[in-house]
């Protein structure tokens, strides 16, 4: 290879810019390019790729690619990435229409060299991780020690290299917002080397990654929270581009939008978002975060209806704002959080945004008011509010003034003396807090000093500039106790800080990235969680799980990691309505054989409002096998006690013996006795592996509860074992 990496197409590629700057007609451009081509290809020595190192994993291939044997033949376009960066995410839909545009057999190979910025991102798993969560569907191998971006001298992310079919550097692109050139460079390349015969078309074994994963109720969940009565949760399905709207047991009261992506308004069933993010809910209504549309939406439960609120559905550049929501133009909003204005009226009239893709906080006033160090605004204005646009970690007293990177999650402390935003601003690897008197811009945790320094992480506990986080992307105040909990995402970490002292500690996970669940705060696992809330109460905690694709639920005053949440649909179990229970649904139910045991369980003391989580795990003789078509189901019942079953999930599928089933139950908040039995029930169908005789069994488990007004907890867990003996 020449010496200088890309620096040596600088002197003739910055001479073709300026003459594209003054070309007029698409034909003058294409002129020009192939004229710079001539001028490339005919050079005494090849400005060449060297090979990527053989020991190298790649993704989305049936092996490792080799850039001089495989592609040659082909035009590659190398995209340098990490997948942290929010400018290497707005450069994927450029990408996707290129491969729309042209194939292999066209001659196009698109290669993704993942070069990490943060230790976390040089894990194989992880990156796996990020190809299905952003949907690449081209060949990426995973560079972690950079060795390609070191020997090209690649100065930033995201940087696009366009090679000819002998591995010859033709362009370089850096930074994102080049689709125009990215096209144009590439169709003039294939066209001209097409001309001269050195186009192959033969395919590339490509073998995504995504085809060999199983179905997953929930994919990459980004954020949740939960509302004011403390009853629902809503969830943001990234991966399924959807919103999940559940009961506190799971159970789903609302599916908006999914599972594919696309942008579209209307009725929940025709609705479509494209990996959306934050969510914030008040009483009926819900503004959503449509992160890669670059869009705020906003749910109405009670009119099941989804409209856009901000953005115009392209990435924005503006930094500055002012228009009508829906006419101003943003840029890959986050997050997004309730507050007040200083002159308004009405409590939460203003949404706060973060707006990741300009690095900056944006609020759209939902009333007409005032926000500090501005002006009056009417209701509808969506503007900057924090955050020059430039991405840095400055603090200013002035909000226009400083700096954010990447902002990505929010959170409010109204009550003085805080009376401030808290940021999780990711790339600078900090939160930071923005004061609703004065808008002034402070350090909380995280980072240094330096405002330009964007790789000060780590994973370290401590107070102010000596506690050190990785990419953390949430916080959620916990009202109860003064202490914000952010979610230290390439930590796999949930963190505890005491904004009065600046104190930063671990208080959930080990680090490594896993997924365990059932145990201590101190024993327990996640894997890059993205989002986390506090109920009112200030007793549970959800965190979205976003690479484990799972709601944990961790209890804040037992210390234990309780469960995962079991994301239960409505069509997979039989659930009335918020109303008496209707008879229809409790006769449709199966009825055990009278040889069914029944197991009397000690009784259990439980409060109005508490989760019992019922483990069941049954045994089937030896050398038997569970009937897969057969009805196997559990069910639950409450004779006398009827009011028990409200808004319940009383029956459900057992598909499988081997591993327990959850059984989520919720105790009404309204108890019309102090005592109750409730009785879990199970019928199986299994066949003797030696002949042809079919049983149905049938268990029955009789739980006692004792319903006290004193709190005992948020969560129980009841196991419920049987054997199944032989005949």
């Amino acid at each position: 290879m020449a010496a200088g990496g890309l620096a040596g197409l600088l002197p003739a590629q910055t001479q073709l810019e300026y003459a594209l700057l003054d070309a007029d007609t698409p034909q003058e451009k294409e002129n020009l390019v192939y004229q710079y081509l001539k001028k490339m290809d005919s050079r005494e020595r090849d400005l060449t790729v060297p090979e990527l190192g053989r020991d190298l994993q790649w993704l989305n291939t049936e092996g490792p690619i080799s850039l001089h044997k495989d592609l040659c033949g082909k035009v590659v376009v190398l995209d340098f990435f990490t997948y942290c960066c929010i400018n290497c995410l707005h450069l994927l839909p450029d990408l996707h229409a290129l491969e729309h545009q042209y194939s292999d057999k066209d001659g196009l190979i698109i290669v993704g060299v993942h070069s990490a910025k943060f230790p976390n991102e040089k894990v194989l798993d992880n990156i796996k991780s990020a190809v299905l969560r952003y949907n690449i569907v081209h060949p990426v191998v995973n560079d972690a020690d950079a060795t390609l971006w070191h020997e090209l001298e690649v100065s930033c992310w995201p940087t696009l290299v366009i090679l000819g079919p002998r591995g010859n550097m033709l362009f370089s692109l850096v930074g994102e917002g080049h689709r125009e050139k990215l096209v144009l460079f590439t169709s003039i390349t294939l066209k001209f080397y097409k001309e001269r015969g050195q186009i192959k078309d033969n395919n590339i074994g490509i073998k995504l990654y995504r085809d060999s994963l199983p179905p997953s109720p929930l994919l990459f969940p980004g954020k949740v929270t939960i509302d004011n009565s403390g009853e629902r949760l809503v969830i943001a399905d990234t991966g399924h581009h959807r919103i999940l709207v559940t009961q506190k047991n799971g159970q789903i009261l609302h599916t908006i939008g999914g599972p594919n992506s696309g942008r579209r308004d209307g009725r929940f069933s025709e609705a479509a978002f494209n990996s959306p993010q934050g969510i914030a809910v008040k009483n009926n209504v819900i503004y959503v975060a449509d992160t890669e549309n670059h869009l705020i939406r906003k749910i109405d439960l009670e009119l099941e209806m989804v409209t856009t609120v901000a953005g115009i559905g392209i990435q924005g550049v503006d930094k500055e704002g002012g228009a009508k929501g829906e006419e101003q133009p943003i840029s890959s909003p986050w997050d997004v959080v309730f507050g007040n204005s200083i002159s308004g009226t009405q409590e939460d009239d203003v949404l706060w945004i973060a707006m990741a893709g300009t690095h900056q906080v944006w609020a759209l006033m939902l009333e007409g008011g005032k926000l500090p160090k501005g002006s009056d605004l009417k209701k509808g204005v969506c503007l900057r509010f924090a955050g020059s646009g430039n991405e840095e970690n400055r603090n200013n007293a002035y909000p226009h003034k400083a700096g954010f990177a990447q902002p990505s999650g929010l959170s409010l402390a109204s009550e003085e003396p805080w009376n401030c935003l808290f940021v999780a601003d990711s790339e600078s690897s900090t939160v930071r807090t923005i004061s609703l008197k004065d808008g002034a811009v402070k350090h909380l945790v995280g980072g240094e000093r330096d405002p330009l320094n964007l790789f000060a992480f780590g994973d370290v506990d401590g107070a102010g500039i000596n506690a050190k986080l990785q990419h953390p992307l949430g916080v959620t105040w916990d009202k109860r106790r003064k202490l914000l909990y952010v979610a230290d995402s390439y930590n796999h970490k949930i963190k505890v800080v005491d904004p009065k002292m600046k104190n930063c500690a671990t208080l959930a996970g080990t680090g490594e990235a896993s997924n365990v669940i059932g145990s201590s705060f101190s024993q327990s696992t996640f894997n890059e969680p993205g989002g986390l809330c506090v109920e009112e109460n200030g007793r549970l905690m959800y965190v979205a799980d976003t690479n484990n694709h799972q709601i944990k639920v961790l209890d804040l005053d037992t210390k234990i990691l309780s469960m995962a949440l079991p994301i239960l649909n409505p069509e997979a179990c039989d659930v009335p309505d918020n109303l008496p229970v209707q008879k229809d649904k409790i006769t449709n139910l199966p009825k055990l054989p009278k040889s069914a045991p029944n197991v009397q369980l000690p009784s259990l003391t439980v409060t109005p409002g508490q989760t019992i989580q019922f483990l069941l795990k049954l045994t089937l003789p030896p050398d038997s096998k569970l009937n897969e078509e057969a009805p196997n189901s559990w069910f639950i019942t409450a004779e006398d006690n009827t009011w028990l079953l409200q808004g319940q999930c009383l029956s459900g599928e057992i598909k499988d013996v081997s591993c327990q089933t959850i059984i989520p139950f919720q105790l009404p908040r309204s108890h019309l006795s102090a005592e109750a039995i409730l009785a879990v029930k199970a019928c199986l169908y299994y066949c003797s592996k030696g002949s042809s005789a079919c049983m149905m069994k049938g268990i029955s488990f009789s739980q006692p509860l004792q319903i006290a007004s004193t709190n005992q907890g948020s969560l129980t867990q009841v196991e419920l074992i049987h054997t199944f003996l032989t005949n």
